[in-house]
């Protein structure tokens, strides 16, 4: 039996830059970091003797005797992607629910491949994982994603990720900084989850499609990249809130899908009681929102949000980690 668990994403800055139709053409890069929130995957071969081959359980419990049959797209495609049989018992829990703009479904992919690597005796390194993970998720199920999400997962960490030319040459750069500086940045933080799920290839493929007429815009969401790193590099915590300000309101004019009156009304409140930025994490319309104030208006901004969901977090150093091992025989 294997257990793994793999962490969630905060994009910070960059999101969209990571779609291969921008990269490859463009300087894409991202700021992102892990999150104290993970999707935990336990994974056994399933003895012979049951009436059914495979058995699956995540929002509903699947049991099935080939894979065809699979309902559920990464554990269909893990399997396929490995060569693997049905013969598997696979369970589910997250800590944040899917759709929620915090990279849920590319850590379920890492994760599970994870799992069946370690269920073979395989080690794997952060980086093929990463990479094995979008395959899956571009090629065998066929979504059309970035690739931020699925090196978050695998890396862990606060980092900036480069992409240029094509999905396998990412670069991941970790962000350091002393532990009172990063201390300082996360108290700045605020993260709610708002109750509504959205589907991200859904957003995503309106903004794909008006790439090609925004590229203006996308670059300044990159040099925004530059900006806060730069930023940071310095101490200089209090500017990130406009920054992100800034990358909000040049997110949101990519596409009328980003936002809607619901979450415009969210990111309204939070400016009215001292928010200097935030966003809507992942692609937009729902999910997640992030808000960027001081410290000492935190508990301002929790009750004024006490109709949402409150997410402490913290910053996951680790990655995908296989925490629970125990070999066949």
């Amino acid at each position: 039996m294997v257990i793994t668990r793999s962490p969630y994403r905060l994009g910070l800055f960059g999101g969209g830059s990571d779609y291969g139709e921008y990269f490859r053409e463009n300087r894409g890069a991202v700021l992102s970091f892990a999150i104290s929130r993970y999707c935990y995957l336990t994974c056994r071969r399933l003895p012979p003797f049951f009436s059914h081959r495979g058995k699956f359980a995540w929002s509903k419990i699947e049991t099935v005797n080939e894979l065809s049959e699979i309902e559920h797209p990464a554990i269909r495609g893990c399997l396929q992607y490995l060569n693997e049989d049905c013969g598997l018992a696979i369970n589910h829990d997250g800590d944040l629910p899917a759709r929620s703009g915090m990279g849920s479904s590319a850590a379920f992919t890492v994760g599970l491949l994870h799992a069946l690597h370690a269920l073979r005796g395989e080690m794997i390194s952060k980086r093929q994982l990463a990479l094995e993970a979008i395959e899956v998720d571009q090629d065998v199920i066929g979504d059309r994603c970035g690739i931020q999400d699925q090196v978050a997962a695998s890396f862990g960490g606060f980092n900036r990720i480069d992409f240029k030319n094509n999905r396998e040459s990412f670069e991941v750069q970790p962000i350091t900084m002393p532990p009172a500086q990063e201390e300082r940045l996360l108290d700045h933080m605020l993260l709610f989850y708002t109750g509504v799920a959205r589907t991200a290839s859904e957003i995503t493929a309106a903004q794909i499609e008006k790439m090609g007429e925004k590229k203006t815009e996308m670059a300044d969401l990159v040099a925004l990249v530059d900006e806060a790193w730069d930023a940071l590099a310095v101490g200089d915590i209090e500017s990130i809130g406009p920054l992100l300000h800034e990358s909000w309101v040049i997110k949101r004019s990519l596409s009328p899908v980003i936002t809607n009156d619901f979450v415009d009304s969210l990111y309204e409140r939070a400016r009215r009681i001292g928010a200097t930025g935030g966003k809507l994490c992942g692609a937009g319309a729902g999910g997640a929102i992030l808000i960027f104030i001081h410290p000492d208006l935190r508990w301002v901004a929790i009750e004024t949000f006490k109709d949402l969901v409150y997410v402490p977090f913290r910053i996951d150093r680790s990655g995908s980690q296989v925490i629970y091992y125990q070999g066949e025989g």
